[in-house]
C-alpha cells in the first residue's frame, strides 16, 4: 500500500471520530437537562401535595419544572420563597 492512502485512511477515522464526539457531547447534555426537568417536576408535584395542607400550590409547567431541573434543590427553594413572598 501507499503511505498517501494509510495517512489519508487514518486522517478520515480521525476526522469521523472527532465528529461523532462534538455530536455526543450535546446529546449527554440534553438527556441530562431533560432527566432533572422530569426530577424537578415530581418535585413540584411533592411540594403541591405537601402544600394542599396548607392551601400552597406551585403551578406545574414546562418552565418551573425546567427551572428547578437545572437549579436544583436551590431552585426549588427559589420557587417557594417567591411564592410566598409574591
Amino acid at each position: 500500500m501507499d503511505t498517501n492512502v494509510i495517512i489519508t485512511f487514518f486522517a478520515c477515522i480521525l476526522t469521523l471520530f472527532l465528529f461523532g464526539r462534538l455530536l455526543v457531547i450535546p446529546l449527554k447534555t440534553i438527556f441530562k437537562i431533560l432527566f432533572n426537568s422530569i426530577l424537578g417536576g415530581v418535585l413540584i408535584y411533592i411540594i403541591n401535595m405537601i402544600g394542599a395542607v396548607y392551601s400552597f400550590h406551585i403551578g406545574l409547567n414546562v418552565f418551573t419544572a425546567v427551572f428547578i431541573g437545572i437549579l436544583g434543590i436551590p431552585g426549588a427553594i427559589l420557587l417557594v420563597l417567591l411564592k410566598v413572598f409574591f
